[in-house]
């Protein structure tokens, strides 16, 4: 059987400034009150890649694949993460294939950014 799996990515600040992403502007909380600090608090996405195991190693590397993940909300993310651990077929679904079930069976329209 083939199985799947997120395997997830940091995206730095400045990814989250160039797309103007939405944020609030918080405080931090620090053990001493001159050590708090103002810090955006973004919207926040995730990224990364779908791991892909179970393959014929003969024509996979090791058996394994990948497919890459554009940015997308992070709740949206997390669904998929769950879904795909629970998510084993007889042959290797496309990318667009993993999308368009997955979006089908949750009801979750993924909400990207991957300018």
């Amino acid at each position: 059987m083939i199985s799947y799996s997120t395997n997830d990515y940091t995206i730095t600040n400045k990814w989250y400034e160039d797309r103007n992403i939405p944020f609030v502007m918080k405080k931090s909380k620090g053990i001493e009150p001159f050590l708090a600090r103002d810090y955006k608090d973004y919207e926040e996405y995730s990224c990364g890649r779908i791991d892909i195991y179970g393959l014929d190693e003969e024509e996979y590397w090791c058996g394994k694949h990948e497919y890459s993940v554009a940015p997308m909300l992070t709740e949206d993310w997390n669904t998929l993460s769950d879904w795909l651990d629970k998510l084993e077929t007889e042959t290797l679904l496309t990318y667009n294939e993993l999308i368009s079930m997955f979006e089908s069976e949750t009801g979750t329209n993924m909400r990207k950014n991957d300018e």
